[in-house]
């Protein structure tokens, strides 16, 4: 991994984890673990560094498409259709009513 990667890396993952208060450090390597199997079929330490980058980046999508009310990224046949988190892929549009 080149150095510009690395610090491309670290600052993906201080994003993700900061998107994500609640979580735990080890949880979310435990996330990105989950996703490099689910997506690549590979573990976390059986992933190359360009498919780490990937998969956070991808968490950082899905992550921020939720906190904006949006859909999350489109999602590759056979992938489940929950996020790492167990919560839908998909965002319900607020009904009238809701308070949203």
């Amino acid at each position: 991994m080149t150095p510009e990667m690395q610090k491309e890396a670290m600052a993906t993952l201080a994003e993700v984890w900061s998107l994500s208060p609640d979580i735990r450090l080890g949880q979310l390597f435990a996330h990105l673990g989950f996703l490099g199997e689910v997506h690549l079929g590979r573990g976390l330490g059986g992933l190359d560094d360009d498919e780490l980058l990937a998969i956070l980046y991808r968490h950082r999508a899905e992550l921020l498409a939720r906190l904006q009310g949006e859909a999350a990224p489109p999602r590759t046949p056979g992938e489940p259709d929950t996020s790492i988190s167990g919560s839908p892929t998909l965002v319900a549009a607020p009904t009238a009513g809701s308070g949203r």
